[in-house]
């Protein structure tokens, strides 16, 4: 019963927010959250904000043109160095790893690469309301810039649920949603 209501609250709001042409609340042209298609076309990623304060971002694949292999098995996080994340789907798992905004605007920090299964150093901002610039770096000399646009729209396969729930991605443990911290009383004497 709890997955329903906030599913029919997450559809509420999504209504509303496209009746504001994507604009409704807080948003502003500086805060990336959205689901976002990578410049090939292979793959969707929903950024949102993660961490304790909800203060960062976090990006995981919710959805892949080709999720599964020719053996009809969902593509797994093979190379990953950490043992215990190698079985786990391609799909509903976290890339961009609480970046942090800058005093430019930008939010910098780390994004994982599940070719190869190692982490980049990357900066991503909105180019525009509908456009996302992700630069990634091996090294500061290094570096490629992709534009990412974003979508409303939910394709056949697509993860909609919320983070950690049925039919969502799966946040890392160490990025997983925290309550914030909640204010401590001073004692009075």
């Amino acid at each position: 019963m709890n997955f329903l209501l906030r599913f029919a609250l997450r559809v509420a709001i999504t209504i509303i927010m496209m009746s504001f042409g994507g604009r409704a609340g807080a948003a502003t042209l500086a805060d990336p959250t959205g689901t976002w298609l990578v410049e090939d076309g292979r793959a969707r990623v929903r950024l949102e904000r993660c961490g304790a304060s909800r203060d960062r971002i976090c990006g995981f694949i919710v959805w892949m043109k080709e999720p599964v292999d020719k053996r009809g098995q969902p593509y797994r996080d093979s190379e990953n160095p950490d043992t215990e994340k190698r079985a786990r789907a391609l799909l509903g798992h976290q890339l961009i790893m609480g970046l942090q905004q800058t005093p430019e605007g930008r939010f910098a920090g780390d994004i994982y690469n599940a070719e190869d299964g190692k982490l980049y150093s990357v900066s991503l901002w909105r180019d525009a309301t509908d456009r996302l610039k992700l630069k990634g770096c091996l090294i500061r000399l290094l570096c490629q810039t992709q534009t990412w646009r974003q979508t409303l729209d939910v394709l056949p396969g697509q993860l909609v649920g919320l983070t950690g729930d049925l039919n969502g991605p799966r946040a890392d443990k160490e990025w997983a949603a925290m309550p914030a911290p909640k204010p401590t009383q001073a004692k009075a004497k």
